[in-house]
């Protein structure tokens, strides 16, 4: 057992050169590898390395800036160096560097960057596990937004990355000590906050300096690698999101057999809010997904399925599973797995359970009055009518499936109706 813990603190000696040079046709891209400077945290010792080691600790992996390159390609100029985030971390951004950082780590605070690029309006926060959002949100105070994006997944958050959006104060910072987080970054953090999250020897807290590119970053695509396993590699342009504001979305409307299809209403603009909160959350979920979001909370994330509807009732699954685990451990300060245990050997009065699981049927698990976003059409109306069942209010999807109008009668059928609007868009990300 010993030997397997000291494997996940081991840090791998990596083989990738310092410098790496891309050439498209006549242009280059020009990397060079990060390293840092970071005390042992048992010994003290400087250590100079790379990332620690890649998804899984017998993977060398390293980590590469753009430093050097103007590519430009038919009409699209990629971002160009001087950008850096995640990259361009150095030791003076690490105020509390841990362990040297793994691939999972920094992928993980890049998607948390990506997702709250568009979340400016408000304070906002995105905790995230395995490159996927367990929990958004933005409300009055940062404080707030944290305690809501962490209550929305309490059990995938824990071990996870906090991105912040505005500089960290002291009462988020104590929220954020109260659990186990891998990575908290954010913009800055106010006097006395760092010292109130280094209780965790091994938390690492980032400064990310470069913050003030994320507005540019809305508007610059970059390349995008994805290597094959017989060493081949595909490359794409990175997406841009149409979706910027509530009139950027399309009307849902579709002709079938010379007949056209419509919403009965349009969406509050309550309801336009959710849905540009939740297309700018979707922008970093693994597809094919479903999300609902209820006053700029998610409320149920489902993830990387392969069919829509299986998805969305994956979403709804998540959302009941989560809201009993906030109300057992707002009520009981456990997570619901323990009561449920604690009741099954008689160690509990089966009552508490009983209410729980009483409050959040007729709950629906938070769903009711949220809106659904999906990032790819509905192929059938099954998959939306999971979410009108829940008590949704409003749905956004991209459009474009020949069954559209099935899916718009469906929420005309709803009582009262449900709103819909188009993005014009998919949002897939593999």
């Amino acid at each position: 057992m010993s030997d397997l813990k000291a494997m996940y603190r081991t840090i791998l000696t990596d083989h990738f050169p310092p410098e790496l040079t891309i050439t498209f046709g006549t242009q280059k891209l020009v990397y060079r590898k990060r390293t840092w400077k970071i005390p042992d945290p048992k010994t003290g010792e400087l250590i100079e390395s790379g990332l620690r080691y890649g998804e899984n600790p017998d993977q060398e992996a390293a980590l590469y800036e753009l430093v050097n390159g103007n590519l430009v390609l038919g009409d699209c100029r990629f971002l160009e160096p001087g950008f850096g985030l995640v990259s361009a971390l150095d030791e003076r951004a690490m105020l509390q560097a841990g362990k040297h950082p793994g691939k999972i780590n920094l992928t993980d605070l890049d998607n948390g960057l990506n997702i709250i690029k568009f979340l400016q309006k408000k304070p906002a926060a995105v905790i995230l596990k395995h490159n996927n959002p367990c929990g958004a949100a933005w409300a009055a105070s940062l404080a707030e937004a944290y305690d809501k994006a962490n209550m929305a997944d309490r059990i995938a958050a824990f071990g996870g990355c906090a991105v912040f959006n505005r500089p960290l104060d002291k009462a988020t910072a104590e929220l954020v000590s109260a659990n186990y987080l891998e990575v908290v970054a954010a913009p800055e953090y106010e006097e006395g906050t760092v010292e109130i999250l280094k209780k965790s020897k091994d938390l690492r807290i980032i400064r990310v300096d470069g913050f003030h590119h994320l507005q540019h970053l809305l508007h610059r695509r970059f390349v995008d690698f994805k290597s094959l396993i017989d060493g081949g590699l595909i490359v794409q342009q990175s997406p841009l999101c149409a979706i910027l504001k509530k009139e950027d979305f399309k009307p849902a409307v579709a002709v079938y057999q010379g007949k056209e299809y419509r919403p009965r209403r349009e969406p509050t603009e309550r309801e336009y809010e959710d849905l540009l909160f939740g297309w700018w959350v979707e922008q970093g979920v693994t597809s094919n997904s479903v999300l609902f979001v209820k006053d700029g909370v998610t409320v149920g994330i489902g993830t990387g399925e392969q069919d829509r509807v299986g998805v969305a009732e994956i979403a709804v699954f998540k959302a009941y599973t989560k809201y009993a685990d906030r109300l057992c451990f707002q009520r009981f300060g456990i997570p619901y797995k323990t009561l449920e245990l604690e009741t099954l050997r008689g160690q509990r009065n089966p009552a508490a359970k009983a209410e729980i699981d009483q409050e959040t049927q007729a709950a629906k698990g938070g769903l009711i009055g949220s809106v659904m976003i999906s990032d790819a059409f509905f192929p059938f109306r099954d998959g939306v009518d999971v979410g009108i069942r829940q008590g949704i209010t409003a749905v956004c999807h991209p459009g474009g499936s020949v069954r559209d109008y099935e899916v718009i009668e469906a929420c005309n059928e709803a009582e009262p109706p449900v709103a819909m609007v188009f993005t014009g868009q998919r949002a897939f990300k593999h």
